[in-house]
């Protein structure tokens, strides 16, 4: 279970936190985040996509054996898995934990495998949603990779953010576009095979798109579609992974 604080609660500590790292640089709120007592025990999520790379090895600078929760939603590309393989060996990372759905929820809920195509909602739940925060109860926050660039709900990110009682911490919300190309060409590292053949953003094969020029990073993810996000990362806190869990 995660640690109980004696500290305020995960809405204060993240307005706290983002009050005294105003400023400061990714590295800087990775290198706090990994020892910080105001946050405690902490992993970083990553879907192993088109940018996770640069967040993977800022962290393995610091602590290769830092735990890395990697979400195989079993409907992932391919070159997802080998990828996923090729940057856990290049960057040495030393706890990745393989995190997949619940084998009997899947065969009760999703046995055709069909279940994206018409409640997709519910298929991001049982895949990824649901997976994740069970893989989350030992930990008090964890790592994501997203950028305010990104659109939509994530235009207003900030450093730390408040997950329930966990604190969610987001090291590249500032970064521009130009800064996760920049920062891969000058560490050399290993670029997502996808990405040369237009895909901005990767998630799941079926629901995932090439994106064409001028479009949203993201405009490729359930495209045609009134849903940018897989649950994973909501707005409102515990209302929304309430109404998805009541769409199911």
């Amino acid at each position: 279970m995660p640690l109980e604080h004696p500290f305020p609660t995960a809405v204060e500590r993240a307005e706290c936190l983002n009050a005294k790292f105003h400023g400061k640089s990714a590295q800087e709120v990775i290198e706090f985040t990994l020892s910080a007592p105001e946050i405690g025990r902490v992993a970083l999520v990553s879907s192993f996509g088109a940018e996770s790379v640069v967040l993977l090895h800022m962290v393995a600078q610091i602590d290769k054996s830092a735990p890395v929760l990697f979400i195989d939603t079993e409907m992932l590309f391919s070159e997802t898995l080998a990828y996923q393989k090729t940057v856990a060996r290049t960057l040495g990372l030393k706890t990745v934990q393989t995190i997949t759905p619940d084998r009997d929820a899947v065969f009760l809920r999703d046995n055709s495998s069909r279940l994206h195509v018409h409640n997709p909602d519910a298929c991001c739940d049982l895949r990824k949603t649901a997976p994740l925060e069970s893989a989350l109860a030992d930990f008090d926050g964890w790592f994501t990779g997203r950028k305010r660039y990104q659109g939509g709900q994530r235009a207003q990110l900030d450093f730390f953010e408040a997950d329930g009682d966990r604190i969610k911490v987001n090291p590249l919300a500032y970064w521009s576009p130009k800064d996760v190309p920049a920062y891969i060409a000058q560490h050399h590292l290993p670029k997502h095979p996808l990405v040369a053949k237009g895909f901005a953003s990767l998630g799941c094969a079926p629901c995932t798109s090439r994106v064409i020029d001028g479009e949203d990073q993201r405009a490729g993810r359930w495209r045609g579609q009134d849903k940018s996000e897989c649950g994973i990362h909501f707005e409102d806190g515990p209302a929304m992974r309430a109404s998805l869990k009541e769409a199911i």
